[in-house]
């Protein structure tokens, strides 16, 4: 083996002991820091968008002026057990739910989230569809955290 392929292979070796943990870390980074912001009124640029959208997916029962906190709540409390790694069992359906209310929007306000449906995202629309990495991320995490191997598919080399 060259010098090049050791260090490439070390290089793999500490992304595969600390990949998951930093992707967990990294996902609770996002979620502490939008949900934060979604206690204070007027500083999230997704506060519009979100709380129309739960307007419309609760019939109107949870209003845009409780729609906010709860989400605010709701988001921060996946971030801090995903960076702390605790109550797993829970973060991970809170943030498959949560995201599920994120997509929405790309279906019930296609005109704000698509300048030619659905080819072309609007900022709004990117901003959203990137979320499927998060969900990825969510899926290796939970993987990862309750003991089942990550493997890697024969075809992969």
């Amino acid at each position: 083996m060259d010098k090049l392929t050791r260090q490439e292979n070390k290089a793999y070796q500490w992304m595969a002991k600390h990949g998951v943990i930093l992707l967990r870390i990294s996902i609770g980074v996002v979620f502490f820091w939008f949900g934060v912001q979604k206690f204070f009124p007027g500083v999230s640029s997704a506060e519009d968008l979100a709380t129309r959208t739960i307007e419309v997916m609760t019939f109107g029962i949870i209003t845009q002026s409780l729609s906010m906190p709860l989400l605010a709540a709701w988001e921060v409390i996946i971030g801090l057990t995903f960076l702390f790694g605790r109550f797993m069992r829970i973060a991970i359906p809170l943030l498959f739910l949560q995201m599920i209310g994120t997509v929405t929007p790309l279906f019930f306000f296609p005109s704000e989230t698509f300048s030619m449906v659905p080819f072309t995202p609007t900022l709004v629309g990117q901003y959203i569809i990137k979320n499927v990495v998060l969900v990825s991320g969510a899926m290796i995490i939970g993987a990862y955290h309750f003991g089942f191997a990550i493997q890697r598919p024969p075809e992969v080399k």
